[in-house]
């Protein structure tokens, strides 16, 4: 998915602040902002990073949290072609059917309990729209940042349908790494664990988790409350690392469904900027030209294919049009530390 900020700042996000020793086991609530995601009458994302308090999770730099929404009302997703570098997209489903086409030539369809996960690396392309069948549009979207050493790998894509399993009376789903005995296939580039789990009203679950992870749980559906912090949907609690187990609690309402997002803190500094991730300001705006160069190249029908220089490789016959990229901010932005 595409960051549809009208305006996006420039964000340098690096290790973030160590926690306190009297606050390392202290669970906290990230909340979110609300952003439109673009459509007809601008479907709204609820946005819970990067932020203020907190620029990563792991490796987990971007959480967009959506629905559900009635696509009658909002006009569902509708993201033509963008750009993406240095990156993982995940894209994770509760309801409704997404379209996916990369210049990788990936055509695939994201589906409810299955994951989708594109690999940037040096450069790719995609778009994503909601299918005429979806009435109701519910889901995640997840960027992975890549560390230095893997940010040039080539670009691809993988789909996988984890299978559900029981844990305590919970229903879980592990798309990413290894947690509750289950294990996924998935490329990483970075320790990560990613899984759905879905409690009943009034249920609890004990969560083992490795130590020198950092987690965030994305609230989905109902309340869910870890210690005395309790968060709602689009909102994440965080654990800091030093805790080897916790216990989720779900409100007495309603089940509470929800994303476990964990991974070994990142320890880099990057350069956020719309759809890319580099390492340094002059790096952004050399993406971000070679990307209105490569799709005013393709609209203007100089060339069918990619050019052998090409970044974003070469773009679905099915396209036809872009997302250009917006202006870039009136600051030079240095990472520090």
């Amino acid at each position: 998915m595409s960051n549809p900020d009208r305006h996006p700042i420039e964000v340098v996000c690096g290790a973030d602040a160590p926690e306190p020793a009297e606050h390392q086991h202290t669970v906290t609530v990230l909340p979110y902002r609300e952003v439109p995601l673009g459509g007809p009458r601008a479907m709204p994302v609820r946005r819970s990073l990067p932020q203020r308090e907190r620029s990563l999770i792991g490796a987990w730099c971007f959480v967009d949290h959506y629905g559900p929404d009635d696509v009658s009302q909002t006009g569902g997703m509708v993201v033509p072609g963008h750009p993406h570098t240095g990156l993982q997209t995940v894209s994770w489903l509760f309801s409704g059917e997404v379209e996916h086409r990369d210049t990788t030539g990936a055509h695939a369809f994201v589906h409810p309990g299955e994951l989708n996960i594109m690999t940037a690396g040096s450069g790719i392309a995609h778009s994503e729209y909601s299918t005429p069948e979806t009435t109701v549009l519910h889901g995640a979207q997840l960027w992975v940042a890549l560390p230095e050493s893997d940010r040039f790998t080539a670009p691809g894509f993988e789909h996988y349908a984890p299978p559900v399993t029981e844990v305590d009376g919970a229903r879980v789903l592990v798309f990413l790494g290894t947690l509750f005995g289950q294990t996924s296939p998935v490329t990483m580039f970075s320790d990560l664990v990613g899984a759905e789990v879905t409690l009943q009203p009034g249920a609890s679950l004990t969560i083992a988790l490795d130590a020198a992870h950092e987690h965030g749980l994305l609230c989905d559906t109902g309340t869910l409350t870890v210690g005395g912090a309790t968060a709602k949907p689009g909102e994440i609690l965080f654990q800091p690392t030093g805790a080897d187990r916790i216990t989720v609690e779900a409100g007495h309402d309603e089940p509470a469904r929800f994303l476990i997002l964990g991974g070994t803190p990142f320890g880099e500094q990057i350069v956020m900027w719309w759809n890319f991730i580099g390492r340094s300001h002059d790096e952004v705006v050399g993406f971000r030209a070679d990307w209105q160069r490569e799709r005013a190249a393709r609209e203007q029908g100089s060339y069918a294919a990619a050019p052998p220089d090409a970044r974003y490789g070469t773009f679905p016959e099915a396209w036809d049009h872009t997302l250009p990229a917006p202006e870039l901010p009136n600051l030079h932005l240095r990472p520090r530390g």
